[in-house]
């Protein structure tokens, strides 16, 4: 638990300069707690409502989002919960699709427009002004978030409905596998499949190199659907991985023994991944627990994730 009151959030971080994804949370006892979040907008978010949230216990008042049922009148029958999984189903829900806008290419993600049509097509709302109304309640709840410039302002002013009606604003689901990546140049757009998965587990490693058998400290984010893990140097940030392990079809099991990891003081807590082309890769965990913990959540994404 990390006390919120008295505390200071410090935005960009700059103890690590070439991490683009992490903030830091300073208590008053000059305890100093790092986040990293998995893309931008993630990070936006925290950021934001860690920071009302510090304001308002040092006003006392009580944190809370903004009161979507008393701002726009959301009647009490309304179940946003029951709404938004209805909206998510892939056969009849909002489809997901890869947007370009603003020199950038958004995955996974939807307009403002296809919100409303949704929502009226499917008798959620009588007409496109309380569509509006609806989808602005999903949106100051949590359940969609703002993606690109035009949306995130409309979401950030005080304005009564903050979701657009519109075919450049842009959103996308709180649980998606959303992220945006920019233009190679002005014709060439960089579409990188292996990073569509959603994020199922990330954390730092030891792994064995494949030439020098050598064993160095490596991030590894895991991903479903494809089923992908990178990992990276910690030290580096995340702009470009190390490389990638592609998990459909492998296997990874609990190993006690590992040739050479002894001769560099690693032993116990060691995994074993073998991909479908007979690749071997050999990690160590920091604790039992976290390899238990890798070796179910790969076992998963290896039968599950494309």
């Amino acid at each position: 638990m990390i006390p919120l009151k008295g505390a200071s959030l410090i935005n960009p971080c700059q103890d690590f300069g070439k991490r683009m994804l992490v903030f830091k949370l300073s208590t008053p006892k000059k305890q100093d707690h790092y986040f990293q979040a998995t893309h931008l907008e993630e990070k936006e978010a925290w950021v934001k409502d860690i920071k009302r949230a510090i304001t308002c216990l040092e006003g006392g008042k009580k944190f809370a989002r903004k009161s979507t049922r008393k701002s726009i009148r959301l009647p009490e029958t309304v179940n946003l919960g029951e709404l938004y999984v209805l909206m998510k189903d892939q056969e009849s829900g909002v489809k997901e699709l890869k947007l370009e806008k603003e020199k950038r290419v958004f995955n996974h993600c939807f307009t403002g427009s296809t919100v409303i049509d949704w929502l009226v097509s499917n008798n959620k709302a009588r007409n496109r002004q309380e569509g509006v109304m609806l989808a602005t309640a999903l949106l100051n709840e949590g359940y969609l978030q703002p993606a690109g410039e035009l949306s995130k302002m409309a979401a950030e002013g005080v304005v009564e409905c903050t979701l657009l009606d519109q075919p450049d604003a842009l959103y996308y689901f709180a649980d998606s596998g959303f992220f945006c990546e920019g233009y190679s140049s002005d014709e060439d757009v960089v579409l990188k499949e292996e990073f569509r998965g959603t994020v199922i587990k990330q954390g730092c490693l030891l792994k064995q190199g494949h030439r020098r058998k050598n064993w160095k400290v490596r991030k590894f984010i895991l991903r479903d659907d494809p089923a992908y893990i990178h990992y990276y140097d910690p030290t580096k940030g995340e702009e470009e991985p190390l490389g990638s392990i592609h998990l459909r079809g492998s296997v990874v099991t609990a190993v006690e023994y590992v040739p050479d990891a002894k001769k560099y003081d690693v032993d116990g807590n060691l995994f074993e991944i073998i991909t479908s082309d007979e690749t071997h890769y050999f990690l160590q965990a920091a604790t039992p627990e976290e390899r238990k913990d890798w070796i179910q959540a790969i076992q998963t994404v290896s039968k599950t994730g494309k």
